[in-house]
């Protein structure tokens, strides 16, 4: 059973798992999959053409270009545009996007990400897993926001950040420590700091299974990494 608010608008070809909240007004394209146990606030726009001035014609290749996974906060005046150069845009689960954050086409935002209020992803970004990402930050176009590392507050994130790390925009990349506390992976800190702040390649596999990882979705784009 999902709660709908009546003044909120949901297109025809919706798939709606069980337990979400629509709240007033927000807006809910064809072509969105959503999962189970999700709030989306109201005056979020979910799943609009996407923002690109290249192309602006949709090229969806299946059925729900939109995928929306489980548990996730989506407060109000959020959007999530559809992609134009890939399969899907895609949330995973328990990720919180607070007031005002803008996905845009073909990103990816995966699980237990926090995108705190007023952020702005790049067309084709990817976020990935635990990744935090501090008020009114911008990440640019490809770029590769790795596991359960943070982008500072305000600042204009160009290049990748790599796992574990902190991006403070003019200051030498340091290790979030914060993160590897609060997931349980303080008997790899010395391996983390290694990696982070010499580049010396991780041997545990759970370590070495997040830098594989990040390394493959940096070498789709080529962007450089801070």
């Amino acid at each position: 059973m999902n709660k709908i608010d009546p003044t909120a608008i949901i297109g025809k070809h919706v798939n709606l798992g069980y337990n979400n909240v629509i709240l007033p007004y927000s807006i809910i394209y064809d072509g969105v999959c959503i999962g189970n146990n999700n709030v989306i606030g109201s005056h979020a726009v979910i799943g609009c053409s996407p923002t690109d001035t290249k192309n602006t014609e949709l090229h969806v290749d299946c059925d729900f270009p939109v995928c929306i996974g489980d548990n996730n906060q989506i407060r109000e005046f959020c959007v999530v545009e559809q992609p134009c150069y890939e399969r899907q845009t895609v949330i995973g689960n328990r990720t919180f996007l607070m007031q005002g954050v803008h996905v845009s086409h073909d990103n990816w935002v995966d699980d237990d990400v926090v995108i705190t209020n007023q952020c702005v992803l790049g067309g084709i970004a990817k976020i990935l897993k635990g990744a935090d990402l501090g008020m009114g930050c911008t990440i640019n176009q490809y770029t590769i926001v790795g596991q359960y590392s943070i982008v500072a507050t305000g600042a204009p994130c160009m290049k990748n950040v790599r796992p574990f790390s902190r991006y403070i925009p003019n200051r030498p990349v340091s290790v979030n420590h914060y993160a590897i506390q609060k997931y349980g992976f303080e008997p790899y800190t010395d391996e983390i700091v290694g990696y982070v702040m010499n580049g010396i390649t991780p041997t545990s596999p759970i370590i070495v299974d997040i830098v594989d990882t990040f390394n493959r979705f940096v070498s789709l784009y080529g962007h450089q990494t801070y």
